[in-house]
């Protein structure tokens, strides 16, 4: 795995020592040094550009601020019942509390940092008694990785450094090599020891068995040049254990591409540009003079303010700069510009302070959306490929963790043995979807234009629908949105209502009617009728 790797190491390097100084270890001894290593970054455009890119990251998939994610079915009818639907709401926040109680946040931030210089990250989820899991994240260079026939990262390699007091209580003085034994018996337990721990699938395992040297995967701990016929750990796990994401992968590379390598050219050409800058006025400031024989023990007398006597002046008599230097600073500033934008660019910095950046007046919140949204659909790919190799196998572990730990509260019935569906609902998760709900909304307006020709068309649209769609696109919270049988339970109260409240408006303006009619002179009426009867109508005399 290690020589698989070795061509790798280069380039990591080279990405370190210009973007990300303090990340990668690639010597076992790098470990908790305090050198300094900036001493090649002469603009820091790059680490600027790199830190907003993982914050943004941050913020736009996994923020601990909001949901990012929910639990679902692919029975979209069986979605639609309530005890369903509050069971899975439940469950997905309490697997964000455990997120935010446990140190994964912490490693995420870790992870898209890694990603955006290096291209790779690995991280082992462990059992945790107090947070349910644990991450032990790692930097490049620490580990080694392979994939299966699928492409999948199946296997992880890890170098690291434990001191021999923790060998001895982590794994047991019989199980350590005779080296480590020795130092442990003369009292030398700072003493450093180079373990590697590999997790990888296990072949020769017996399915029937469900002991820990029979699980899917081994997880084994052995020292570099220690015992050759022994481990120090041997276990394993039932679902493999590390999460090991890519930003984009060529082929069937192992490991992944990244903004970083993008930019590389670009970042060592902007330290060249600005070296040569200083350079350059340093040389116009303070450049280098030739000076008489005479003046040799007086160079500070050629400081500003001091004071120099020359016998003959003229040439060859005085003090005279040994070349002039001339350079156009502010062509030099454009390219330094030009090339800062473009560093800014690899590592999407300008899709996420693009409302920060932009300076413009009049412009409309329909068009900073349409902007928005199209810069954020440049990262789809990457994010289908976060979403499969990071996010869902980090959900699929922690859910496990706690049904293991006994901590789910008890599903209902109606979903046994049914599959749950993990759906994304971060800010830039929701900025592709908004391509959906953009269609949806040009329906409605359209229709809403037709209706006012032609009002019969709005039987065409199905309301309730349409705010399930809404709800479901956007990750709304499933006690906002009623289902479909209260709703209507609810619309055909309030008709009943309605119609019976019209229905007391006539009865009592009937029975206004009939108190009108009885307040009038039965005997006058006769009266006036009789006058109407006959063969001969009444005349003008008479009716009066």
């Amino acid at each position: 795995l290690w020589t698989e790797r070795a061509s790798w190491d280069s380039h990591w390097r080279d990405i370190a020592q210009y973007q990300m100084p303090r990340g990668g270890r690639f010597i076992d001894t790098d470990t908790n040094k305090g050198d300094r290593k900036h001493g090649n970054i002469y603009d820091n455009t790059a680490i600027f550009a790199h830190r907003t890119l993982a914050s943004g990251m941050m913020s736009g998939m996994t923020s601990p601020a909001r949901p990012w994610f929910r639990l679902g079915l692919s029975d979209k009818d069986l979605m639609e019942y309530a005890p369903v639907k509050e069971w899975l709401f439940t469950v997905a926040d309490m697997m964000r509390a455990v997120f935010y109680a446990s140190n994964t946040y912490n490693s995420l931030h870790q992870c898209y940092e890694e990603l955006g210089a290096f291209g790779t990250w690995a991280d082992f989820v462990q059992p945790d008694f107090d947070n349910v899991i644990h991450h032990y994240p790692m930097t490049v260079g620490e580990y080694a990785l392979a994939i299966n026939d699928k492409g999948v990262v199946d296997t992880v390699a890890r170098q690291l450094q434990m001191t021999v007091g923790q060998l001895v209580k982590q794994f047991g003085k019989a199980k350590c090599s005779t080296a480590v034994q020795n130092l442990h018996d003369r009292g030398t337990l700072d003493a450093w020891v180079p373990v590697v721990h590999m997790v990888m699938p296990r072949a020769d395992r017996d399915p029937t068995k469900r002991d820990s040297v029979n699980m899917p995967w081994a997880s084994c701990y052995f020292e570099t040049g220690g015992n050759d016929d022994k481990y120090l750990s041997e276990s394993g796990f039932k679902r493999f254990p590390a999460l090991c994401p890519r930003w984009v992968v060529t082929g069937n590379d192992i490991y992944g591409r990244s903004p970083g390598m993008d930019c590389l050219g670009d970042v060592k050409q902007l330290q060249h540009e600005q070296l040569r800058k200083a350079q350059a006025i340093d040389y116009q400031v303070n450049p280098p003079i030739q000076v008489p024989t005479q003046y040799k023990d007086q160079a500070n007398k050629r400081m500003p303010g001091g004071v120099m006597f020359v016998d003959a002046a003229g040439p060859g008599g005085g003090v005279r700069s040994a070349f002039d230097v001339n350079l156009r600073l502010d062509y030099l500033l454009a390219d330094i510009q030009d090339t800062r934008e473009r560093i800014r660019g690899a590592y999407y910095a300008d899709m996420f302070l693009m409302m920060a950046n932009d300076k413009r007046s009049g412009t409309t919140a329909t068009e900073i959306a349409e902007r928005h949204e199209e810069k954020l659909l440049m990262l789809g790919p990457v994010l289908e490929r976060l979403h499969n190799e990071l996010l869902s196998p980090l959900i699929d572990i922690t859910f496990e963790r706690m049904a293991d730990a006994g901590v789910l509260p008890p599903p209902p019935p109606e979903i046994e043995g049914k599959d749950l569906n993990i759906e994304f609902v971060s800010t830039l998760a929701q900025a592709q979807r908004a391509v959906a709900a953009a269609g949806s909304d040009r329906l409605l307006g359209t229709v809403n234009t037709l209706v006012q020709v032609w009002p019969e068309v709005r039987h065409k649209i199905d309301a309730m629908q349409v705010i399930d769609d809404y709800a479901n696109l956007f990750g709304v919270n499933p006690k906002m949105v009623r289902p479909d049988e209260d709703a209507k339970a609810l619309a055909d109260a309030e008709a009943q209502a309605a119609q019976a409240a019209q229905q007391g408006m006539a009865m009592a303006q009937a029975a206004e009617s009939a108190k009108t009619v009885g307040d009038i002179n039965p005997q006058g009426m006769r009266d006036v009728l009789g006058l109407f009867q006959g063969y001969n109508s009444p005349t003008a005399t008479e009716v009066a």
